[in-house]
């Protein structure tokens, strides 16, 4: 088996998926643990401008995307742009770097999620992220999250 080489994880999209019409889970990490570095209030406003930005020209949409201490997770789309997904998050990644001092992981985590694969469920997944990790006692306490539509989705799967 060939596994890729180098520093940067596969992200290419199989011919038969259309990527305009799928849903991601996608992870990014900062390369420091142990420290609150997405987190604040002025980070995450700073943040959420730029995921706003980049919805508002139809780059991607963010059905959720949730800062926690030292990561993010998000479910995203990527509408037709001409731009491949690994483009769109590397040049969010290096603006928000230039921008806010954030040093990100090389590379991120992207899944996409399959028939049968409950996009309810990985909202929730990332939704509960905070209250796992005991940052607050329920999910609708934690403020560092932004919704595409506003307000929390409603999948029905």
């Amino acid at each position: 088996m060939n596994l890729p080489s180098g520093k940067h994880l596969p992200h290419d999209i199989p011919l038969w998926v259309n990527p305009h019409r799928e849903i991601y889970f996608i992870t990014i990490n900062c390369r420091q643990r142990g420290r609150n570095q997405l987190a604040l209030p002025d980070t995450a406003a700073g943040l959420f401008e730029t995921v706003r930005h980049r919805q508002d020209k139809f780059l991607w949409w963010p059905h959720v995307f949730l800062l926690v201490p030292e990561h993010l997770h998000a479910l995203l789309s990527f509408p037709p742009s001409g731009k491949p997904m690994r483009s769109v998050i590397s040049k969010w990644k290096e603006w928000t770097a230039k921008e806010t001092g954030i040093i990100w992981q090389p590379d991120f985590f992207e899944h996409r999620l399959r028939h049968g694969e409950s996009r309810q469920q990985k909202a929730v997944y990332i939704l509960e992220n905070p209250v796992r990790q005991k940052l607050v006692e329920h999910q609708e306490d934690w403020p560092f999250v932004y919704f595409g539509r506003g307000q929390r989705p409603d999948f029905t799967d």
